[in-house]
């Protein structure tokens, strides 16, 4: 059997990858890169689904409706007569966080990829894109024997994966799951992240004249002030972080302020301990409040539940052993960031996180190298061949 990293047509990748930089792909504005990669899909024998996330999403952006996109759903029928293992998922998310339009990718004598500097590259997460479809053609080319592969190509990844929190998962065969979805070197893959709850905290006070009559109002800012002072922040523990990152009220500095808002969030790699933190935050705002004579009401969402893959299961196992054969390190990490696998294991989709060849993303200081994403592809492709 060849040398399965003789495969990949490094030009090929590269090639797909800059011209999938190119499209204008923030967040709920995904609509041409969705076209592209249907079409794309289709064209590699795929059977393509797109959903109707678009419209569900529609309240949560105030974007052309005409721009955005539904997920991308797409179905490979495996090939092996006996013996085949289990359908694999393979996803990478659509679009790009700002400053994300105009993105151009800067080829460097060295190999480094970068954006010219006013955008993000967008390797987050065209890289992963380009790898799939690169693996996808290597299969059919080289009529490599695989199972049935799955692919979720979500939209909204960025804001809270919003994308694939609405997927219909009813249609997915896999239970294992390689999401092409995190930065630093090819190898890495992360096996746990963390809930995350959002927390937007509104505390009514009493407006009053600030000079004439302040004892006749109730102070809102003060109320939240004395709430703050009593929530520790940053890491609490050895699994948690919270941060209290926004605060807006009041309409004039000679009047007493009635009304503020607080908004910040809680990550922790447990879920019940996340909820614990959100709920004394609750208390302490409602607390402060009522010693004033004011009120608090805190709105808190889930927008993640942790999950941890162990390192006995097959999907962590058959990702170890291709980065054995392809001399990479298999390293297994957490992680403190969400992403889609935390919504695929919420469904019953033992999935990681794999690098996939992009560093420094969400800045305009974002690269890769031909190099790494040749690596990553290599990846992919040993993990969904036999």
């Amino acid at each position: 059997m060849a040398d399965r990293t003789e495969y990949i047509d490094r030009e090929r990748l590269v090639r797909e990858f800059t011209h999938l930089v190119g499209f204008d792909s923030e967040s709920y504005s995904e609509r041409e890169i969705a076209d592209y990669l249907k079409c794309r899909l289709l064209e590699l024998g795929l059977v393509v689904e797109e959903d109707s996330a678009d419209q569900l999403l529609q309240e949560l952006h105030s974007g052309d409706p005409a721009r955005s996109a539904g997920n991308l759903y797409g179905y490979l029928a495996g090939n092996m007569e006996e013996n085949a293992p289990e359908a694999i998922l393979l996803s990478s998310h659509m679009d790009t966080v700002k400053p994300g339009n105009g993105k151009k990718a800067v080829i460097h004598e060295d190999g480094r990829i970068t954006s010219d500097g006013t955008t993000v590259l967008g390797a987050d997460d065209a890289a992963g894109l380009s790898e799939i479809l690169e693996i996808l053609t290597v299969i059919q080319e080289k009529k490599l024997p695989h199972p049935d592969i799955e692919i979720i190509f979500p939209v909204a990844e960025e804001p809270y994966a919003q994308g694939s929190r609405v997927f219909d998962y009813s249609k997915v065969k896999a239970k294992t799951a390689y999401v092409l979805d995190m930065s630093g070197p090819v190898g890495r893959a992360a096996v746990a992240a963390p809930s995350i709850l959002s927390l937007i905290i509104h505390v009514t006070g009493k407006t009053a004249h600030a000079g004439f009559s302040p004892e006749a109002g109730i102070h809102a800012i003060r109320i939240a002030g004395n709430a703050i002072t009593r929530i520790p922040q940053g890491h609490i523990d050895e699994v948690t972080t919270v941060n209290l990152g926004t605060i807006q009220g009041g309409i004039a500095r000679n009047i007493v302020p009635d009304s503020v808002t607080i908004t910040g969030e809680i990550r922790s790699l447990n879920h019940e301990q996340a909820l614990k933190q959100a709920e004394q935050i609750r208390s302490i705002f409602a607390e402060e409040a009522e010693k004033l004579g004011g009120s608090a009401e805190t709105e808190i969402t889930v927008e993640f539940q942790a999950y941890r893959i162990r390192e006995d299961e097959y999907v962590v196992a058959h990702f170890q052993e291709a980065c054995r054969k392809l001399g990479l390190s298999g390293t297994l990490e957490e992680t403190f960031g969400g992403s889609d696998n935390n919504h695929f294991t919420a469904h019953g989709i033992r999935g990681i996180v794999v690098a996939n060849a992009m560093n420094e993303v969400h800045t305009t200081q974002e690269w890769t190298t031909i190099d790494e994403m040749v690596k990553a592809a290599e990846l992919t492709l040993t993990l969904v061949t036999k």
